[in-house]
């Protein structure tokens, strides 16, 4: 099961009023574990940065000016996705934001149906408790510290470890490690690949385990089925 955990960050709160998407951060998840598989963008929204949204996530006019508009990148963006369920915090608010671009470009919508949305989830199992990120990280012991301004990536590699605690726990394996900033191209959307370790672990097998087990073995004589499966 392919899930995409996603975020967004914008210029305001309407694209109806002419808001814009400034960046876009998605962690893939297959069987809830992360694949080391993800997507960064950011976005020129071709107008200024209002300040009060400047002072949530930092992105200003100089950074954000030579970077792509979201018609360069749309394919790009819709091909990592596919068909796979978006798993977002307060889903009604990025899918707003990401049809709004996909409509102004004439291209097909999301279905809202294509979006699990975390803080309803949150909502519903702990009722009249605050269920923002920062509030479910707290209650998750889940560590934040990092966020010291909103951005599209880290927060859906934060949320990515919500997620699994709100559908009953991480697992045990779950790491986001080297939390980066730049958009990974691997397989076609829906296709699962193994991501080798760069390094691979050491054996935690001594040799005096090793010659001491294939004596063992040796002394069991040749019908032992251990050197049948060797």
């Amino acid at each position: 099961m392919r899930e995409i955990v996603l975020d967004t960050e914008t210029t305001g709160f309407e694209p109806a009023e002419g808001d814009r998407i400034v960046e876009i951060g998605a962690v893939e998840l297959i069987n809830h574990m992360p694949t080391g598989r993800t997507y960064h963008q950011y976005i020129n929204p071709q107008r200024t940065m209002p300040q009060a949204a400047f002072e949530v996530h930092g992105l200003g006019d100089d950074f954000l000016r030579d970077k792509p508009v979201f018609k360069d990148i749309a394919q790009d963006f819709i091909d990592f996705v596919g068909d796979s369920k978006m798993v977002i915090h307060n889903a009604k608010f990025d899918m707003k934001f990401l049809n709004a671009e996909l409509g102004w470009l004439n291209r097909p919508l999301l279905p809202m149906d294509q979006a699990l949305d975390t803080l309803d989830i949150a909502r519903r199992r702990f009722p009249g408790s605050p269920a923002s990120l920062d509030a479910l990280c707290r209650r998750f012991g889940i560590d934040n510290s990092s966020r010291t301004l909103h951005g599209a990536l880290l927060d859906s590699e934060i949320l990515a470890e919500v997620y699994l605690e709100l559908i009953g726990g991480r697992q045990p394996d779950l790491v986001l490690q080297g939390r980066s900033s730049q958009k990974t191209q691997t397989s076609e959307p829906g296709e699962w690949r193994a991501y080798p370790r760069e390094t691979p672990l050491p054996s935690r097998i001594t040799d005096a385990e090793t010659a001491a087990h294939t004596a063992f073995v040796d002394s069991l004589g040749d019908g032992a089925l251990w050197k049948k499966l060797a």
